[in-house]
């Protein structure tokens, strides 16, 4: 999972007999026909992907090759055809920007003049790839919370003229500052409370630099994994002979910079942060100039999505994907044992040995699905989502004739539980599908721990999200069916301080990965109704993705 994701994400860690094989069985949805589901098959998938053969399956080495290779391999061996064509790949142009930011960032207004300090005051990055970048004393304006949204009828830009300007915004969305469900969503972020909308919002009108505030409650994590973007390099998709407007600076303050700022404008920060949150509230110019600069290094290389698929019998241009990112982290800062192999053992060979898990159990039925069903494994989900991002905007299968799509990441890693997290409550009719099949197996659906943290749209689903496709998340629960929540809530809390982007995130003797099969279950169950049916799920009501879909399903 992306790093940003990662601090709050339910994950998993636990305890695995490495003799079990125990086999949960799923039914087919409209005929006694029966698919199993094997822990045993599952754990064998797993092994392989993380590996120290695989090298940390990271994009643009070797790692990737063989990661490829095997899943080829695998799914030609369960009988699958190319998804892309005659071929199983997709190639998906990248880009790797290394950012070199000045360590002064200058600011100058109402006889005001003062320095702020790179990585300890902002942090600067850039999707450009010009070799120099200069801010020459440009107009800092203040623009609420960068939102321009018509379902909830809010505006931050109204009135206001942010071209060429550096634009400064607050973290999240209004409804977690007013914390009632009325206002957005209330403390539950919206796609409109995430960096990357108010980045992209920043660029479409125009402004030159877009700086968020960084508040950990709000943001979900510490100023110190911002401070991990500084002098490093990002991929993104390449965009020559399709390029748009990006602006020419991407970061964050801090909190005590802001208040600073805000000082120096001469605008009380927290009279003024309130009023951000508020219907009719009007942005305004600080009367401050900024000026800095940054240089680049820029490398253009080729990453691969995975594709394969089960066709449709009677309606094979109709179909549902299921999706897994195959990237991590590869080589990397040796732990005290001398392992410098991050495997991504939980991150996410665990969905990626799904998909072949469902490929397996989809194959075995004795009757095609009606629709094609497809298995998608992304790459670069690790850098920012954008193996998934290239697909949907590149979609082998047209958005309009694509069901739904059932994301992987991270899954269950220490055992059977009662409950399943569903992420994004609210969204579409996947949830209902879900709920459904939770309670027919005796389990039951769980809300997310911390809703605020926008983890919804931070795993590749959101990209079939944007373009209107129904997209369902889950992540594993920590009612353990023997040792209950307390038990559960001490896996997460290990896997994070001890596991998640570590060499120690490989296949080990203590992980327990029955769990896994049976939120695999559940998947498969409904993927399976879909596959087998006319339904197509919608988007509920008050869901920022209803009207994507609704402009070209008519």
């Amino acid at each position: 999972m992306n790093k940003i994701a990662i601090l709050v994400l339910p994950v998993l860690i636990g305890m695995l007999s490495a003799c079990s094989s125990t086999v949960s069985e799923t039914a087919a949805n409209e005929s006694e026909n029966v698919a199993t589901l094997s822990t045993e098959n599952y754990g064998k998938y797993m092994t392989a992907l993380a590996s120290d053969e695989m090298e940390g399956r990271k994009p643009f080495t070797s790692g990737e090759k063989k990661t490829l290779q095997y899943l080829e391999k695998e799914f030609k061996a369960l009988g699958l055809e190319p998804g892309n064509g005659e071929s199983y790949l997709q190639e998906v142009p990248m880009v790797d920007i290394k950012t070199t930011p000045s360590q002064k960032m200058i600011i100058k207004g109402n006889g005001k003049e003062f320095v702020l300090q790179g990585r300890e005051d902002y942090v600067l990055w850039t999707r450009r790839t010009e070799p120099v970048i200069d801010i020459n004393s440009e107009e800092l304006v203040f623009a609420g919370f960068g939102i321009v949204s018509p379902e909830y009828n809010w505006n931050d830009y109204a009135g206001l003229d942010v071209k060429d300007k550096i634009v400064l915004i607050m973290v999240n969305d209004p409804g977690f500052y007013e914390r009632t469900p009325d206002k957005f969503k209330g403390n539950a972020m919206t796609y409109y409370g995430r960096w990357t909308y108010k980045f992209e919002e920043a660029a479409r009108q125009g402004a030159k630099g877009c700086l968020i505030i960084h508040r950990t409650e709000p943001a979900g994590y510490g100023f110190e994994v911002v401070q991990n973007n500084w002098n490093t390099s990002k991929l993104y998709l390449d965009e020559r002979g399709n390029e748009s407007y990006k602006c020419a600076i991407e970061g964050w303050v801090t909190d005590a910079t802001a208040q600073k700022l805000f000082d120096a404008a001469g605008m009380d920060y927290a009279a003024t942060v309130a009023r951000a949150s508020k219907p009719g509230a009007k942005p305004q110019p600080m009367g401050l100039k900024v000026s800095t600069s940054l240089k680049t290094n820029v490398a253009y290389d080729k990453s691969y999505n995975f594709i394969a698929k089960i066709p449709g019998s009677t309606k094979p241009d109709e179909a549902v994907i299921y999706t897994a990112h195959w990237d991590h982290l590869g080589y990397g800062k040796a732990d005290a044992t001398g392992d410098s192999i991050y495997n991504g053992a939980v991150d996410d060979a665990t969905g990626v040995a799904g998909l072949l898990e469902l490929a397996r159990a989809f194959k075995s039925l004795p009757t095609p699905p009606e629709r094609s069903v497809v298995f998608l494994a992304v790459t670069a989900e690790e850098q920012g989502l954008w193996g998934s991002a290239y697909y949907a905007a590149n979609p082998v299968i047209p958005k309009e004739k694509t069901v739904a799509d059932i994301n992987m990441d991270m899954m269950n890693s220490y055992g059977k539980t009662k409950d399943i997290v569903l992420y994004g409550l609210g969204q579409s009719e996947l949830e209902d599908y879900i709920t459904e099949e939770a309670k027919a197996a005796g389990r039951y659906i769980a809300p997310e721990e911390n809703p605020e943290a926008g983890l919804y749209y931070r795993s590749d689903h959101f990209n079939f999200a944007k373009i209107g496709v129904p997209a369902l998340f889950i992540g594993p629960g920590i009612d353990h069916l023997e040792k209950g929540k307390a038990y559960g809530k001490q896996k997460l809390d290990e896997y994070f301080s001890d596991y998640y982007h570590k060499p120690s995130d490989e296949m080990r003797d203590d992980l327990v990965l029955e769990g896994a099969v049976d939120d695999l279950t559940l998947l498969f169950k409904v993927g399976k109704r879909l596959a087998y049916s006319n339904e197509w799920p919608k988007w509920k009501t008050g869901s920022e993705f209803k009207a994507a879909r609704e402009a070209y399903m008519k």
